[in-house]
């Protein structure tokens, strides 16, 4: 069954470990006012896919949402992942 679905992906050249670790690293790449932990190990990863379920075209901040998280996951997980430094907390 396809979704519309929120999706996107991009390819690094660092091991699945560095991106394993920058993913849990949320509050590096997304926001430093996150609660809880996130760097539980489970999984490695060669690609990053990222879904926001739920977030599809018919909802009205779509633009803006997937504006914003096409931000996070592309430039600011990116840029940890790659060069060591997110950007979070993007206004």
């Amino acid at each position: 069954m396809k979704t519309n679905d929120y999706t996107t992906s991009f390819a690094v050249e660092q091991s699945p470990e560095d991106v394993f670790n920058a993913i849990n690293n949320v509050r590096a790449w997304w926001s430093g006012d996150i609660d809880g932990s996130t760097d539980r190990l489970g999984a490695e990863f060669t690609e990053l896919r990222f879904t926001h379920v739920g977030l599809v075209p018919t909802f009205e901040c779509y633009g803006g949402c997937s504006d914003a998280w096409g931000f996070y996951i592309n430039d600011s997980l990116r840029s940890l992942i790659t060069a060591g430094k997110g950007q979070p907390n993007r206004t």
